[in-house]
């Protein structure tokens, strides 16, 4: 890194906000309809949900990275450092303008080098071995709810577009809206993203980009998340609803008189289930910033 590199100064809102909305634009454009299903009867409504502790149990990239883990695409001395900085930011606070930037890039730099067709192949064998068993059938009847109404529905996330992808496939959803990844013009990827993760502000970007395409009207469409992050998107449509939520997502969905829903068990459980989210965003976030170092140093 240069000296001017390391005076570099921090990024400026307008330059999130940027960011946010090619993301949320990337998506858009790479989302696909299964051609397969019948043309919806209500289409200018759809529902929109996050993947993570929403529609499955746990992280999505998590199990991605320990699937990848099992097929020897990394070791774990690659990932040592980064879990404890991703643990050190998580938990104390305090973040450098440069790690955020390093690990934005960073974050999906474990496919470098890969190209679609085989995260696509791991994917659906990934699904099968860790995935499949942890959709939480609440959320899944949910989105058939909305099928038979004749709506469609998305899933939203953070996780790559491939995987989510994959997860609307084997779910018999409408399709999925995820994080993009650059591609080079043979279609490999560069380990970079398009725009930034599909998080947060880029979600509600994302939906909005997606409504103007198909459109559909906002005011009647829903929105399902646990996590207190998510309210750009939440706060987009007419009917935002609360699923496993974080506590901060609780209050502020039970002070606006949202619809909460938790298919968690027993308030131990709704503990521990947070627990782990924590330690599975520590985990997750240290086995991809590990995966760009082990391609660096490379």
């Amino acid at each position: 890194m240069t000296q001017s590199e390391k005076h570099r100064p921090p990024a400026r809102p307008q330059d999130l906000r940027r960011r946010s909305a090619l993301a949320g634009e990337a998506a858009a454009a790479t989302a696909e309809v299964e051609h397969a299903l019948s043309l919806p009867q209500d289409d200018r409504a759809a529902a929109f949900f996050d993947v993570d502790n929403t529609v499955m149990q746990g992280a999505s990239i998590y199990h991605l990275a320990k699937g990848l883990y099992k097929r020897k695409f990394f070791g774990t001395k690659d990932i040592v450092g980064a879990v404890y900085k991703q643990a050190y930011f998580r938990f104390v606070g305090v973040e450098d303008p440069h790690h955020i930037a390093e690990t934005r890039e960073s974050a999906l730099g474990f496919i470098k080098g890969h190209t679609g067709a085989e995260l696509e192949e791991l994917g659906e064998e990934i699904f099968d071995e860790a995935m499949a068993h942890r959709i939480w059938p609440g959320t899944r009847a949910l989105a058939q709810m909305h099928l038979d109404q004749g709506q469609r529905v998305w899933l939203v996330t953070a996780a790559p577009v491939e995987i989510a992808s994959t997860i609307a496939r084997r779910l018999g959803l409408t399709g999925a809206m995820g994080t993009v990844a650059e591609r080079d013009p043979d279609g490999v990827y560069t380990g970079r993203l398009v725009g930034d993760l599909l998080h947060g502000p880029a979600k509600r970007e994302a939906i909005l980009a997606l409504a103007e395409r198909e459109g559909l009207d906002l005011a009647r469409c829903s929105a399902y998340s646990d996590s207190i992050n998510d309210l750009p998107m939440l706060e987009l449509v007419g009917h935002p609803v609360a699923i496993n939520p974080d506590s901060d997502l609780r209050h502020h969905a039970r002070s606006h008189g949202w619809e909460v829903r938790d298919y968690r068990t027993g308030r131990r459980a709704a503990r521990l289930g947070l627990l782990a989210g924590a330690v599975g965003g520590v985990v997750a976030g240290g086995v991809a910033a590990g995966l760009a170092a082990r391609d660096r140093h490379r």
